[in-house]
């Protein structure tokens, strides 16, 4: 079959990546907007692989009864497919069935890549008892952190999905309404040069437009405004463009996760702790308030070190590191004293790589220094399963997981790992 021929398929599964899957004479095809137990009609768009093919869904022939009207409407399926904007590919699933298919995609990814079996629940951001610090039932208008593209002819709008093209778009219901309101002045005021256009709303609540044109010899550098973002009692300084969570409740559900961990393990305050790919210092931060002293963060991006400094000033004994932990961490490995080891030992490691992972070479630097406890927060269920399984193979087990759903109405899904030396 070629390119563009059409299949009926019964949708079996739910794959890590935000696609569905179905199987053809054997060959497994890879779709989006499909659920598992429907029956879709499919048109094929890359048949290049032995292995597997990947096609786009047309319509649904016998529907899921978790399917409901997406929450963008540019994007449902009656939308031709090279029309429908990227970045909410769940967002046709009623959103406690989308929680489960993300714990099982999680659970399919300890098993089979870190040999681990677990029974997994994701939950809903949210922190506290006031319903303004938790999820809204329609798991809608979350997204503080928004970019937009402008292509060769000045429109404005998101890439279709699965595409570098911009589609127009007539709302954006996972962003603020305030984000959706100015991004729609963006759009209608044109004249943008190509490329992207950022909008950001801080806990100030004032939208901030970031333009990103394309890159060309003599564009002058960006002016870096610098904002305030709240946690808590715990204030945050981070460059408007710089990288915080999008999701308005997420560094929230994340630190208070992250507290109550350290608090359960009773973290030593003579001992030595980390926060590996510390960022601003979100993490450090929280280790800090358990432990009161001894924590070193560790980031490569300049501004965002320079930023931690500013933010851990409250801490005397906090230290930040300026560097690539993939080379800071196994220089540590290679130059600690004995006494710097024992206090290691005793210490907790926060370990929030990209979405990469943290990957081999970082995990098993770690795990030479072994550290008492590591606690693991990761974006990627596959990226995290693979460095599970290397820590495992290094004597260290998971106590506990956790997993929130940051990301309502699109596949990604946060998880925290809680792990122990054996």
């Amino acid at each position: 079959m070629q390119p563009g021929d059409l299949l009926d398929l019964d949708i079996a599964d739910v794959a890590h990546g935000g696609v569905f899957v179905g199987r053809h004479e054997g060959r497994v095809v890879f779709v989006p907007d499909a659920i598992p137990g429907e029956r879709v009609r499919v048109r094929l768009t890359d048949t290049s692989k032995a292995s597997f093919w990947r096609g786009e869904v047309l319509e649904v022939l016998d529907a899921s009864s978790h399917r409901q009207q997406h929450v963008w409407r540019q994007a449902d399926i009656d939308v031709a497919p090279e029309n429908r904007p990227g970045g909410a590919d769940f967002g046709h699933i009623d959103i406690r069935h989308q929680r489960r298919l993300k714990a099982h995609v999680i659970g399919d990814a300890l098993q089979r890549f870190a040999g681990i079996e677990a029974s997994v629940l994701v939950h809903p951001a949210g922190v506290g008892d006031d319903e303004r610090t938790w999820e809204r039932p329609e798991a809608t208008r979350w997204r503080t952190r928004v970019s937009l593209h402008v292509d060769a002819d000045g429109a404005v709008g998101p890439y279709a999905a699965r595409s570098h093209r911009v589609v127009r778009f007539d709302d954006l219901p996972l962003a603020t309404a305030e984000i959706e309101r100015v991004a729609r002045a963006v759009a209608d005021r044109g004249g943008a040069q190509p490329g992207r256009i950022d909008l950001v709303q801080p806990a100030d609540g004032t939208v901030r437009v970031i333009p990103r044109p394309d890159a060309r010899r003599g564009t002058p550098a960006e002016a870096r405004e610098q904002v305030v973002e709240n946690v808590g009692a715990h204030r945050f300084r981070v460059d408007a463009g710089g990288f915080w969570q999008v999701h308005r409740l997420a560094a929230d559900t994340l630190f208070s996760t992250v507290s109550g961990i350290l608090g359960g393990l009773a973290v030593d305050p003579e001992a030595q702790h980390f926060d590996l790919y510390g960022g601003v210092g979100l993490f450090a931060t929280a280790i800090a308030a358990q432990a009161g002293r001894h924590v070193t963060s560790v980031e490569s991006d300049a501004r965002a070190t320079d930023h931690a400094i500013e933010n851990l000033a409250a801490w005397p004994g906090a230290d930040v590191v300026r560097a690539r932990v993939d080379r800071w961490l196994p220089r540590l490995a290679a130059d600690a004293s004995a006494a710097d080891r024992a206090r290691i030992a005793r210490g907790v490691v926060v370990l929030d790589p990209p979405r990469s992972g943290a990957g081999r070479d970082v995990v098993e630097a770690l795990t030479e220094l072994g550290p008492a406890n590591v606690v693991y927060v990761a974006c990627d269920p596959v990226a995290l399963a693979r460095d599970l399984r290397t820590f495992r193979d290094a004597g260290y087990q998971v106590s506990h997981l956790n997993a929130f759903d940051l990301f309502p109405h699109s596949h990604h899904v946060e998880t925290v790992a809680t792990l122990e030396r054996t």
